[in-house]
């Protein structure tokens, strides 16, 4: 594109390889990790400034001396080799070599070669290098993210080395294979480790600065802009007020108001314990003063506060590491995550219609003071509905798809319908950069960023003092750098976890014992349904106390082989797994979102956690759903069959997504849903005793079985029920 509007062929855009960036990048984040998070600043006055002084200056000389290692190591750099002059002359008689053998054969001559490896490394220092900047960083991420996190890797790391040091001493025959990891043959020596440790360094797959450094600068970075960029704009109380004015015909009231504000902001933040402390300061008080426990309004806050993590478009950091992870286009990601997104807060808006019912409140129907917006606020509400409109668009549209509509009509593309399929030719520039956009995350994001950026200047107030756009850019700057390294110390257990292999050996034998309790065969249904128990016990357990990104990443490692192993196709997995990542922010003891909320209400942390689990039941039940019926993420890759080497359809689904049988699954799990809702709740029309709750509850199970005599006998059960239960209430 750029060669075009400058007319120039030989323009050259970028000079240089993505990993001499890479290590630059590291580094400024480093920095700036030490500078925002300074133990020196945060220990001052105290017997410990010292060592704070100390961790702050060996952060940053971790993170110069990795980088420097990283462009000495990696194949694409040889830093050193470059200054020697090595490389050059290894590519040299390289490309020499492979002229005369293509003139010899007569083959095309070849203008390039493959990178050579580095000659001169850091040898057998790369061990210590990396293994005290692993310390370093894990030291420094208990400060910026917690102990939770660090103990897991520590953990991972202590398990890797002790099986090394097994296998060196003891050697590998008639031991377990848990307690034994081997590094090379015979004789045995701690030499052939150091292929691994490199490896760990410079891999793209699993690198320090390889796959997460990938997404976090090319995905991630850009909707951290945005994020920021939203956090500035006048918009956000006027969406707050609009989801209000959206709800009051309904009996809920300011509890409704608080679960669409909450889905629409948290689907800009992604992040549950702040939307839970920017939306919650204002609905939790309007709660409680409708009439609402606190405890009830802190639980609907949590949940719903969760739930935008799971809300396209944008549903946080988690979700674009789960995109690449499994190799699927973010746009594709928001479509799977709509059907599951929709049910979850449909059930929540049911929960607290049932609550309401219960208190007997009526809904307001007028418009209220609080829900009145001016002209000014109506048009700040562009600064947040445009872009994510804009960033729907961009998602969502194919590339090859661009030019062939009105758009392109008008600006004169040309097109070409020779196979019955429009394609375009020849794009005009402002095409181009659509079509550059189109289906890249990426770049929808920046683009995004860039609209947000115009859009604030809306706002007198904010024309008043434009440095606010700066102060947003800095904020982000500090978020994806906090964001880095906690990567760290993912990336610390999954190498560990890829270099024993610790996973594969549990999925393998944690089937092998599923199958020993004889539940009927591996493709039975009592049997996934047990394996599909213990991953989410597992999934949750792993989650607890960390925020979804690491516990998704470090449950998708453990537990994903598994899933995969049981015949689930592997983005259906791990959005089965990304669900429980998601729900640790509400699940106890550790639930930060409701813990978050009851320190706006004052009620006591544990029973907002049991009450945000009550309300937000649904995160920990759909994704049992669609493991069973992958058809509600609508999208081809949650059908492909993972045994499959030419990636075909699971048996049953041979002709992808059918539009009937898919209504007819929806219909079923609504009605499954406003009875787990009004059981949860105690209550419908009128008060529901135990036995009553137990059948709906049993019934909503029946609605989703897949034998039609099952679910249709589920049925007439639950219009019976509904049925007898209305009757009753009339009676009264």
């Amino acid at each position: 594109m750029w060669r075009g509007l400058s007319g120039d062929s030989t323009l050259r855009v970028r000079a240089f390889a993505t990993e001499w960036f890479y290590p630059v990048v590291f580094l400024m984040m480093m920095t700036i990790v030490a500078l925002k998070h300074s133990m020196r600043r945060a220990w001052r006055g105290t017997s410990w400034a010292g060592f704070g002084l100390l961790m702050d200056v060996a952060l940053v000389a971790a993170a110069a001396l990795i980088a420097l290692t990283y462009l000495i190591e990696i194949d694409s750099v040889c830093l050193i080799d470059r200054l020697n002059g090595d490389r050059a002359r290894l590519i040299g008689e390289t490309l020499k070599a492979e002229v005369a053998f293509a003139k010899e054969y007569g083959l095309p001559v070849p203008d390039t070669v493959d990178d050579p490896k580095c000659i001169t490394t850091t040898g057998v220092w790369l061990v210590l290098i990396m293994g005290v900047s692993v310390l370093v960083f894990l030291g420094y991420t208990v400060r910026v993210w917690g102990l939770a996190l660090v103990v897991v890797a520590l953990g991972a790391a202590v398990y890797a080395i002790a099986t090394v040091l097994v296998w060196y001493f003891h050697g590998s025959d008639d031991i377990n294979k848990y307690l034994m990891t081997k590094l090379g043959g015979e004789p045995r020596q701690f030499l052939d480790g150091r292929p691994n440790v490199h490896d760990a360094l410079v891999n793209n797959a699993s690198g320090m600065l390889g796959r997460f450094m990938y997404v976090t600068m090319n995905m991630v970075f850009p909707y951290i802009i945005l994020g920021a960029l939203f956090g500035k704009s006048a918009g956000g109380r006027s969406l707050i007020k609009l989801a209000f004015r959206w709800t009051r015909h309904l009996h809920g009231g300011p509890a409704h108001g608080a679960i669409v504000a909450s889905a629409m902001f948290g689907t800009i933040t992604g992040g549950p314990v702040s939307n839970v402390m920017s939306t919650g300061a204002l609905t939790i008080p309007m709660m409680i003063k409708r009439g609402f426990s606190p405890v009830f309004a802190g639980g609907v806050e949590a949940a719903a506060s969760s739930g935008g993590a799971i809300m396209p478009p944008i549903m946080g950091v988690a979700a674009f590491v789960l995109a690449a992870m499994t190799g699927t286009p973010y746009g594709n990601v928001i479509i799977a995550a709509t059907i599951p997104a929709v049910a979850y807060f449909f059930c929540l808006f049911l929960k607290v219609t049932f609550q309401s019912r219960k208190l007997g409140f009526s809904a307001y129907g007028t418009l209220t003071e609080d829900m009145l917006m001016s002209r000014r606020e109506w048009l700040l509400l562009a600064q947040i509905v445009l872009p994510i409109l804009l960033i729907l668009i961009l998602l969502l549209t194919p590339k090859d798809r661009v030019g062939c509509g009105l758009l392109g009509w008008v600006l004169g593309a040309q097109t070409d319908t020779l196979t019955g399929v429009c394609r375009a030719t020849d794009l005009q520039w402002v095409l181009q950069i659509y079509q550059n956009a189109a289906g890249d995350a990426g770049a929808t994001g920046w683009w995004g960023a860039a609209f947000v950026c115009g859009l604030l200047f809306l706002d007198r107030d904010f024309r008043k003092s434009p440095r606010k756009v700066f102060d947003a850019l800095a904020e982000a700057g500090m978020t994806v750098s906090s964001l880095y390294l906690m990567f760290l110390a993912v990336t610390v257990i999954d190498v560990c976890l890829n270099f024993t292999g610790l996973s594969k050996f549990v999925a393998v034998d944690v089937l092998r014992f599923l199958l020993s309790l004889d539940l009927g065969g591996e493709g039975s249904v009592v049997f996934l349904f047990v394996a599909l128990g213990v991953t989410m016990v597992l999934a949750v357990l792993l989650g607890l106390g960390m925020p979804a990104v690491p516990a998704y990443i470090n449950a998708a490692l453990l537990m994903g082989p598994l899933l995969i192993g049981l015949g689930i196709a592997t983005f259906t997995a791990h959005m089965f797994i990304f669900y429980f990542a998601v729900a640790s922010a509400i699940t106890p003891p550790v639930a930060l979102a409701a813990f978050a909320a009851a320190s706006i209400t004052k009620a006591e942390p544990m029973e907002t956690a049991v009450s945000a689990v009550r309300s937000g039941i649904v995160m920990f039940c759909i994704p049992l759903v669609f493991a069973f019926y992958p058809e509600i993420l609508l999208i081809d890759q949650a059908l492909i069959d993972p045994q499959s080497l030419n990636r075909s359809f699971l048996p049953g689904y041979e002709n992808g997504v059918q539009v009937l049988p898919l209504l007819w699954l929806l219909a079923r799990l609504a009605l499954a849903l406003y009875l787990v809702a009004s059981a949860l709740s105690r209550f419908d029309i009128a008060p529901l005793g135990a036995m009553w709750v137990t059948l709906r509850l049993a019934i909503a199970v029946g609605l989703l079985a897949r034998p039609e005599i099952i679910h249709l006998s589920a049925i007439v059960a639950a219009l019976a029920v509904l049925g007898h239960h209305r009757a009753r209430s009339v009676m009264r």
